[in-house]
């Protein structure tokens, strides 16, 4: 799978498992991503897609690198429907 693909699914699996935040974003803590057993089949490399969507500004967490445990409450929000 290329990026760009990977990133797409991503989108939509954050529609998917997200809610709406106070500022009209979907958004979904880290954990819900980690753990979703369709998350789990289609991505390789969670956080290396979830690095590639930030640096192309599809979405915004806090820190450089998420660990589950770690980061579990992080929120990772969508900032392109």
């Amino acid at each position: 799978m290329d990026v760009t693909h990977e990133i797409n699914l991503l989108v939509q699996e954050i529609q998917r498992l997200g809610s709406k935040n106070a500022d009209g974003q979907t958004s979904v803590k880290f954990e819900v991503l980690c753990k979703d057993d369709r998350c789990a089949n289609i991505f390789e490399a969670l956080v290396g897609t979830l690095k590639a969507a930030r640096k192309r500004k599809v979405i915004s967490f806090e820190g450089e690198l998420l660990l589950l445990g770690v980061h579990d409450k992080v929120d990772i929000i969508l900032l392109q429907e």
